[in-house]
């Protein structure tokens, strides 16, 4: 007496199986939408990202410029301990350091500050300008220096 590797009624399953199979892959061969714009609209990026570069000459950014270029990432939230943009308590102490020693630390980097807060390309003069940017919408009087034109 030989044995199945299959009892009798594995083996009706079997045709039956396949002819499921065959009719799934029946029913993806169907023909495609051709309404182009349906297709495309199942198709379209969940997401779509605009970079927008700004070239300005070399100084010629206001400290306004600089802060939301370079600053705000930081500052904005007050990340890594940075004082937040606009929070005179958290400000008022550096204030009362000075200007220049502010600006010092901004070109030089201070704490987990890199120096020129990260922007490679700004002039010392453009730090300057969003050290006094910053400042003042913390309570300080400073001058901003001037945008050579």
């Amino acid at each position: 007496m030989s044995r199945s590797i299959f009892p009798a009624r594995r083996r009706a399953l079997v045709p039956a199986l396949a002819a499921l199979a065959a009719v799934q892959l029946v029913a993806c061969s169907k023909a495609q939408d051709d309404d182009v714009e349906a297709r495309a609209h199942r198709i379209e990026p969940v997401a779509h990202v605009t970079v927008k570069v700004q070239k300005a000459a070399p100084g010629s950014r206001t400290g306004e410029q600089v802060y939301q270029g370079t600053c705000a990432g930081c500052h904005g939230a007050g990340a890594l301990g940075s004082p937040k943009f606009g929070d005179a308590g958290a400000w008022g102490p550096r204030i009362a350091q000075g200007f220049d020693t502010l600006a010092k630390h901004a070109i030089e980097g201070i704490r987990q500050m890199p120096p020129r807060g990260g922007g490679v390309d700004l002039t010392d003069t453009e730090v300057k300008r969003a050290v006094a940017y910053m400042a003042n919408a913390g309570g300080a009087k400073f001058t901003e220096p001037p945008v050579e034109k």
